[in-house]
């Protein structure tokens, strides 16, 4: 009963920080074993993960001081940071692909495999347990400081998948190389792979996607000098800026959601125009007098009636699921699907429901 007791508090908890849109309390989560969960950090379900990675490859347009080895060994593999992606007004981006080594400097760097860690990361002392952050040569940094300021949204495709993190580190090796990450990033990328301070993943087949320009900074609401503070800033912004790359190479990519930095709303189509500025679709409300005309406060926020609003998009009620960890704020996988509806055929610890033997 005990732990029965103390796996639904857990879960508690948990739904409570997507209630809360994923702010989190970074020591919390500041352990080798213990970082956010990759679902706090991963791309929408309805970003084209493949079509982006081959444009990502197909990219061919070099500036200065952008070729780096990607290791210090002898003949090491070359990667190239492109930057065919930097004229487009939203969603403007540098691209490059190569391996993925392990970077623990700021506070935590006294990880495994890491005797020459720094404790300190180029825009304070990043926590490498519990940001998701990449790193970039100090070259390449230093001589396009107007497009990189520090704390860019970048999105990093792995393993098919996509999460987003931010440019956390400059590497100032000798020589330089390219393709590192914290380890919370490397290791929820290869999860099975136990990589640190000394593993990294040497297969140059990581995409890395560096959003450019003073919209693609996370800002200090989110994060500050040690932890992201607001996983769901950090995705929604991560959603709307691949939204509009994806959008400017062709790729079908969706006109963002309405997002905030505790919510995202999907929508049912609603009319043209608004009453009441201010209180329209995507408002914030306490009730439905907070929203103009026919709108509903669902979720603390102005939606058309029967519109779906959860915390993380792609993972709302109706999306398909494997375990509860795939379904959003106090949703269940039910039969395969995220769905309020937690019948007796779902509860709170796993293998443990009705019909188990004790």
């Amino acid at each position: 009963m005990v732990m029965k007791f103390t796996r639904n508090l857990a879960l508690s908890v948990a739904f409570s920080a997507f209630a809360l849109g994923q702010q989190v309390n970074g020591p919390d989560y500041d352990s080798p074993t213990g970082g956010p969960p990759a679902k706090f950090f991963a791309a929408a379900a309805s970003i084209p993960v493949a079509g982006l990675q081959t444009a990502a490859a197909k990219a061919s347009k070099v500036p200065d001081l952008a070729t780096y080895p990607v290791s210090l060994e002898k003949n090491a593999v070359k990667s190239t940071i492109h930057s065919d992606w930097l004229s487009f007004s939203e969603g403007a981006a540098l691209s490059w692909v190569a391996d993925m080594d392990v970077d623990c400097d700021g506070i935590d760097y006294k990880c495994v495999g890491n005797p020459d860690g720094q404790d300190q990361t180029n825009w304070g002392a990043l926590a490498a347990y519990e940001v998701p952050f990449i790193v970039i040569p100090q070259k390449f940094l230093s001589a396009n400081e107007n497009l990189l300021s520090g704390n860019n949204i970048a999105a990093v495709i792995c393993n098919g998948k996509m999460y987003y993190g931010i440019l956390g580190d400059a590497n100032g090796d000798s020589p330089q190389v390219t393709g590192e990450a914290s380890w919370l990033m490397a290791r929820t990328c290869f999860p099975n792979d136990d990589l640190n301070g000394n593993k990294g993943h040497t297969a140059a087949d990581v995409t890395y996607i560096l959003f450019t320009g003073k919209n693609s900074v996370l800002p200090s609401s989110a994060l500050n000098e040690n932890y992201i503070t607001n996983f769901s800033t950090l995705r929604s912004m991560g959603d709307k800026l691949v939204n509009a790359l994806a959008s400017n190479l062709g790729l079908g990519g969706s006109t963002p959601t309405t997002t905030s930095a505790t919510m995202t709303t999907t929508s049912k189509p609603s009319p043209t125009g608004c009453s009441w500025p201010g209180h329209c679709q995507g408002a914030a409300c306490s009730s439905g007098d907070d929203c103009a005309d026919d709108l509903v406060c669902t979720g603390g926020i102005c939606s058309a009636e029967g519109a779906q609003t959860c915390s993380w998009e792609g993972h709302c009620e109706g999306a398909s699921c494997s375990s509860h960890d795939d379904c959003s704020d106090e949703l269940a996988c039910v039969s395969g699907v995220c769905s309020a509806d937690d019948t007796e055929t779902t509860c709170s610890w796993e293998g443990h429901c009705a019909g188990r033997s004790t």
